[in-house]
Parts: C-alpha cells; structure tokens; sequence
C-alpha cells in the first residue's frame, strides 16, 4: 500500500512538473507571438508608408475611369476594378515579388528603376498633355454604348493598376525586414489588402461625394445642412483637380526618387548627392523646421529630376516603343481575324 502511496505521489509530482514546463512553453510561445504579430504590423506599416506616393497617384488616377458614365454604375464599376487589383496583387505580384526575392533579387534594383522610369513617363505625359490635351478620348466615348464603354474602362484601369500595383509590391518588398518566405508573404499580402481597400475606398468615397452633396441640398431639412450640399457640388471639381495635380506630383517625386536610389545603388550616386547636400543646406537655414525644409527640398528635386527623365522618354514611349508593341500585336491579332 505505502509503494502504491509513493508510486503516485511520483505520478503528482511528474504531473506538476509537467504542467510548469507546459506553463513555460506557451508563456514563451505567446511572448514569440507577440513580438512576430509585432515585427509583422511594424513590417506591414512600414512597407505601406514606402509605398504611399504610388497609393497617392493610384488614388488620384482612378476616378477618371467613371466619368462619362452613369452615376448608377460608378460603385459598381469601382469594385469591379478593385476586385482586379486584388487579383493583380495577391494572385500574380505577391508570388512573382516573393521568387524574385528568394531566386533574384538582384533584379529587384532594376525593376524597381523600370517602374520608377514609368511613373516618370506618365508624370511628363500627364503634364504635356495639359497644354495639347487629346480629344480622341472623348469622341470614342461617344460613340459606343455605355455598355461597351464600362468594359472598356474597367479593362483600362485594371491594366494601369496592375503597373501600379507591381510598383507598390516591389517598393513595399525592399522595405520589409522581416525574415522567411512566409513573414515576408505575409505582410506583402497585409500591405497589398490594406492598400487596396484604402485606394478604392477613397475612391467610393470621391466619385459619390458630389451625389451625397446634391442630396443633401435637395432634402436637407436645416438651412446650413443645404448650404453645406451645395458647397460640396461646387467644391468637387476642385478637389478631384487638386488630387489629380498631388497624383501627378507624387508620381514625378516617387519616379525620381526610385531611380536616382538606384543609381546609387549601381554606383552613380553623384546627382543623389548634390540633392542630399542642397536639401540639407535649406533645412540649415531654417533651423525651427530643419527636417520638413529638408524632406520637401529633397522630394521637389526628385520631383524635378523626374519630370526631366520623363520628358526624354516620352518621345521614346511614344514614337519608337509603342509604335513597335502596336504591330506586334497587330501580327499576332492578324490570323484571328479571317
């Protein structure tokens, strides 16, 4: 009976020590947690705040996708667009930027100054365009169906996001710390989901503002609530202006910025250096604001040296590159037409 009393006194004591290791584990287990949930959210905000002058401009871009067409089909169309840049990002980018970054990243450089040199592109074009605006645009629109048009738009901006999209995932890449395929999948998936229901939210939100204002001057009940109506009507023109010149802006300034890294990157830092030291210089003189005077001096000579890059590859896009992708695709379109 007393070997029976110490067998399971052993057994109490064996089960107390166990649950302490146990106890230890998961405390350990739950400290691990915490700080990987950490790293991940750190991760994720810094490679969506890399990104944000990309998400500016995609912002600013995809409005002009509804217009021309019925108030009735902006939502509709806005989410259809959104479903493709989810698509875009977490089905075809997430994976590509992940075996890049594992079997090439050597790549990952130059691909980014490839689409930096493109947000430089359509910076200058977009400005150009200010003073010979195109008109084709317009009178296609008025010759199909609105139909026909919002396939037309969606496909369009789809295919814009995609470019977008690639260069947010490659920004947002090189600036995750994080270790391991799965961490850095992971907050490439987080930022890509993040992002894309912050661009296409605010875009809901823009391409229906004019229509919340008009209803609320119609049905307002309260004087200032109609006044308030009315004012959003006549604001929005302006806001969607401003935004496209901010979008605009943020495409030079993101565009420049990337390819001058990379050209320090390669070993042609000197003009990344002259614009260091002009930045610093202004910040120096205005003490009180030393770090805001050196961050806009800096983004406005990226910005410069953007639009510089993009006016030299304009007439490159446009007469030599596009003109050889159009028959290209016109030998491969040839035989489907008998």
């Amino acid at each position: 009976m007393s070997g029976l009393l110490a067998l399971l006194d052993d057994v109490a004591a064996l089960t107390k020590l166990a649950a302490a290791q146990l106890d230890d584990i998961t405390a350990q287990a739950s400290r691990v947690g915490v700080k990987v949930a950490g790293a991940v959210i750190d991760d994720t905000a810094k490679a969506g705040a890399k990104s944000l002058g990309v998400v500016v401009d995609d912002a600013a871009v995809t409005p002009k996708y509804v217009q021309d067409l019925p108030a009735a089909r902006e939502l509709p169309i806005v989410w259809q667009i959104a479903r493709g840049s989810i698509f875009n990002k977490l089905v075809i980018l997430l994976p590509a930027a992940l075996l890049l970054d594992t079997f090439a990243p050597w790549l990952i450089t130059p691909l980014l100054m490839l689409g930096g040199s493109y947000l430089c592109f359509e910076g200058a074009e977009k400005i150009l365009h200010l003073f010979a605006p195109h008109e084709e645009g317009k009178e296609h629109a008025e010759t199909i169906d609105a139909a026909h048009l919002e396939k037309e738009r969606v496909a369009g901006a789809i295919k814009t996001d995609f470019i977008l999209s690639a260069e947010i995932m490659t920004i947002a890449l090189a600036a995750i710390e994080a270790q391991g395929v799965v961490s850095r999948g992971v907050v490439l998936a987080l930022v890509a989901i993040g992002i894309t229901v912050l661009v296409y939210g605010a875009v809901a939100l823009l391409v229906k503002a004019d229509d919340f204002g008009l209803k609320l001057a119609q049905v307002g009940r309260l004087g200032v609530t109609r006044s308030v109506g009315r004012g959003i009507v006549r604001g929005m023109p302006s806001v969607m202006t401003a935004i496209s010149t901010i979008g605009t802006a943020a495409m030079l300034w993101v565009g420049g910025s990337i390819v001058l890294h990379g050209l320090e990157v390669f070993g042609f830092g000197a003009l990344s250096h002259v614009i260091h030291d002009i930045a610093h210089g202004a910040g120096a003189l205005v003490p009180a604001a030393e770090g805001a005077v050196t961050w806009i001096v800096t983004a406005a000579l990226d910005g410069v040296f953007g639009l510089a890059l993009g006016l030299l590859l304009v007439p490159v896009v446009t007469r030599v590159l596009t003109p050889i992708a159009n028959a290209f695709r016109g030998k491969k379109e040839a035989p489907a037409a008998h």
